[in-house]
């Protein structure tokens, strides 16, 4: 059976590859709107950062997407990525994580 190709994209951050599904995407709209895709589907150009929260923090640092998308971007939108990214992360391993039986809390 062929297997199915994985698109990857680069994170503006890193400059690494990485499966576009670990990744979230920035939109920047002609009307000079920026936001989170989370769903990777809204209008505008794009930018990639990996859901890592040292890549969120260094995005903010370095001010990345002032440089990608060559416009000034207020401060509160990286606070709110860092904020979102630590919320994805967070969610990520909660759903990776399992319980035995014998480890399950009694909720009697």
């Amino acid at each position: 059976m062929k297997q199915k190709k994985i698109p990857m994209r680069k994170s503006v951050v890193s400059g690494d590859q990485f499966p576009k599904r670990d990744l979230l995407r920035i939109a920047y709209t002609k009307e000079g709107e920026i936001s989170i895709d989370p769903v990777g589907k809204a209008h505008g150009r794009g930018a990639y950062l990996a859901l890592l929260n040292s890549e969120a923090e260094l995005a903010k640092k370095k001010r990345v997407f002032d440089r990608a998308f060559q416009t000034k971007i207020s401060d509160s939108f990286y606070d709110e990525l860092i904020e979102y990214v630590a919320h994805q992360v967070a969610r990520r391993e909660l759903s990776q994580t399992t319980y035995s039986a014998e480890v399950l809390p009694d909720y009697d």
